[in-house]
Parts: structure tokens; sequence; C-alpha cells
């Protein structure tokens, strides 16, 4: 198995590239838009094909890469069947799992920071996309996110897995690259330590964040599994700009 963690420094977003040597077909988890050409040319490199790409939710802070990659490369898209897409070839659902040459992920639907939003178990790792960070976890406030169910996702299911099993986020702000699930049960500020729903729910009610500057683009392009904008403010040109140079080139 080939693994290979990948990061985009705009939106500080985690993508994983999974190859079977085998059969010598690839996954990608949560690609960026923005950076296609870097995540092709590695798999490229690698001598793999990529077959799929894979999101764990509707992103607000990016756009994916999934349409552009089946554009370059014929690669299919799967996505949440929860959201309903139009666009995604195949629908993920927990239960059913998800198999590409000899690599399987089992997805685990984990709501609360979106009400469509899967972790994917592999081997002795999970991608937990942005239900459960790095000594954090993702905002509950905005795209049908809920608290109580970020809660029992994680602390019902994401920390039920074995301790030793490695936790991969779909993004960290500070450029760190792996926990576990063990540290995350003991260190995790708002879920670990056994903090109670009534404390996690008090914690993220005083989060005070700002509204998430690229949300109102990002949300309707990633329902069309990775539409960049016509017409984007200039101080957001740069979410969407590697791709507007491919397209010219």
């Amino acid at each position: 198995m080939i693994f290979k963690q990948l990061r985009e420094p705009l939106s500080s977003t985690y993508t994983y590239l999974l190859g079977d040597q085998d059969s010598g077909l690839a996954i990608l988890i949560d690609p960026v838009i923005a950076a296609i050409d870097r995540d092709l040319a590695e798999v490229h490199r690698l001598g793999l094909q990529l077959a799929y790409t894979v999101d764990t939710h509707i992103h607000a802070d990016h756009i994916t890469a999934a349409l552009e990659m089946k554009r370059a490369v014929g690669s299919k898209i799967a996505a949440p069947a929860y959201e309903r897409l139009p666009c995604a070839d195949v629908g993920i659902e927990e239960g059913k799992p998800f198999r590409v040459g000899s690599l399987v992920l089992h997805p685990l639907h984990t709501p609360g920071h979106t009400d469509g939003h899967f972790a994917y178990l592999f081997d002795d790792r999970v991608f937990t996309g942005d239900a459960l960070l790095i000594e954090g976890c993702g905002r509950t406030d905005f795209q049908n996110g809920d608290a109580d169910a970020l809660y029992k996702s994680v602390r019902g299911k994401l920390f039920t897995l074995p301790d030793e099993t490695l936790v991969y986020p779909a993004h960290d702000y500070k450029e760190r690259f792996v926990s576990s699930i063990a540290q995350e049960k003991r260190r995790n500020p708002r879920l670990g330590d056994g903090k109670t729903l009534e404390q996690f729910k008090a914690i993220m009610s005083n989060l005070n964040l700002p509204y998430p500057k690229f949300i109102d683009y990002a949300v309707p392009g990633n329902r069309q599994c990775g539409v960049c904008p016509s017409h984007l403010p200039e101080d957001l040109a740069e979410y969407c700009k590697q791709m507007t140079e491919s397209q010219q080139g």
C-alpha cells in the first residue's frame, strides 16, 4: 500500500493519497482544486492511476478537485450518499465498504460539523475529515451543524475505535500531521478527558468565530462536485487561481 499526506497551505487542508501497488489504482481523499496539478503529478510519479476521489463532506473553505480530476484523468467521484449529489458516480454509505483494488475504506457517518459528514476507517488509521481534528474539532454553527450530533459522533463512534488507531484529519492549522485515538481521548480540549455533552456545547457556543469568508462560494461549488465561481472577489481569487491558470493554458 502506498500512502501520502499532502497539504494545501491556503486552506490548511490535508489530502490523502492511497495507492494499491498490485492493481496500480489510487484514491484521493479530500482533494483541493488549487492543488490539482501537484496531486496529479504525485499520482503519476508513483506510477498510479487515479480511480476515485472521495470527499468527507461538503467543504466550506475550499473547492474540491473531484470534477476537474474526472475531466483530466477520468477518475470517478465518490461522495456521501446522504448529500444526494447528482454529479457523484458513487454514493458512500455506512456499513458498505468502499473497495478500490485491495484498498478498502469503511465509511462512518459522523454528523455534527455537517449533517452529511463521513469519516473513513482504513486499516490502522481513520480519516476524520472535520469531525475530529488534532486537539480540536470542526465548527457546528453552519451547514446544519449540530453540537449534540458531533459529540455523539466523536465520543460514541470515533472514540470507540482502538486506542492505537491513527487520526488523520482534513485540516491542521499548526502544521501537525497525525494524532491517535488514545491521544485525542486524553488531550482534546473540546471532547477529550471525559468532557460531558453540556461542557462541549458550552465550548462550541462560545467560540465566537468569524463567518467563513469562502463559504458562500465553496458550498454551492462543492454541491456540483467542484465548480469554481466564474467571478470571485479579488481577495478570494487565489482559492481557484491554479485552476484558472490551468484552464487558460
